[in-house]
């Protein structure tokens, strides 16, 4: 079971999905994002966090962030993407998870 999960208490949370962009611009999207990555992977909570281009299809950037509990999340989020990153996301399809337990896969 995941430090903090179990009756009543919040358990894991995991952000997952993905963004498209414009094909022709992806890349540079992605680029764009190593900052929030970063920043992400250094904030308290935070046990993981990616922002990658997909192999197959040319529009698609795919989004995976771990986190402790709900506070931490919700702690770095602040504001959200900048003005540019919004502008940029054709459409998103990113769901959060509230995690109970977890063991080896």
């Amino acid at each position: 079971m995941s430090p903090g999960a179990g009756p009543g208490l919040p358990g894991m949370l995991i952000v997952a999905g993905h963004l498209l962009v414009d094909p022709s611009a992806r890349d540079a999207y992605v680029a764009e994002c190593r900052a929030v990555v970063e920043s992400a992977r250094a904030a308290a909570g935070c046990l993981d966090f990616t922002i990658t281009a997909d192999t197959a299809d040319p529009a698609r950037v795919n989004v995976y962030e771990r986190w402790e509990a709900e506070e931490p999340l919700l702690a770095f989020r602040g504001s959200g993407p900048s003005q540019d990153q919004e502008t940029a996301i054709l459409d998103a399809d990113v769901r959060r998870y509230e995690i109970a337990s977890e063991g080896p896969a």
